[in-house]
């Protein structure tokens, strides 16, 4: 039972991020959104599956036709518009994310979990960018080159993640990502 509220508390997390207002980016025709930030911190807290798990609810509310993306979107058609491959990705992401803080759980620090969430937030520009490729028509290559773009608020966003969650270890040790003393 813990569980599930655990992966609900990080799905509505990641739903509340959502509020956030729009940031359209000039170039082309794509949202910045600190929802991945709700990821990251899915997969960093309560583990790799958990946190993918807590994802896919995220994605099912999406199809449900609930507004609970950034700028109050929602809906099926939002699962297969050009930011679709982003959204299919944040449980690879978070679930990356919460493997790596698995394996570092007992000698976790600030640098390591700094690293999980780059690697977390990188994760999700391989199907995102093909994705918004595929679907706009714009150049693979530009495409493929706009993950620059996404770089510098995706460094903030792990410096945040990576820092909340090394707090978190250090305020609430019971709580293992991997679940072991839940």
């Amino acid at each position: 039972m813990r569980n599930l509220g655990l992966i609900a508390i990080f799905a509505a997390l990641t739903c509340f991020l959502g509020l956030t207002p729009m940031i359209l980016l000039p170039i082309i025709a794509i949202t910045i959104s600190v929802q991945t930030l709700g990821m990251l911190l899915a997969g960093g807290i309560i583990g790799a599956k958990r946190g993918a798990l807590a994802m896919g609810v995220v994605i099912l509310l999406v199809a449900l036709g609930l507004p609970v993306l950034t700028g109050a979107q929602g809906g099926f058609h939002k699962l297969f518009g050009p930011t679709a491959g982003f959204i299919w990705s944040w449980p690879l992401g978070a679930f990356l994310v919460g493997l790596l803080i698995e394996r570092w759980w007992e000698k976790l620090s600030f640098l390591r979990a700094l690293v999980a969430c780059i690697l977390g937030s990188v994760s999700i520009y391989l199907l995102g960018h093909s994705w918004l490729a595929f679907t706009t028509g714009i150049p693979w290559d530009i495409a493929w080159w706009s993950w620059v773009l996404y770089l510098p608020g995706d460094l903030i966003k792990s410096l945040l993640a990576a820092f909340l969650i090394v707090t978190v270890k250090r305020a609430y040790p019971l709580l293992s990502p991997r679940g072991h003393r839940d």
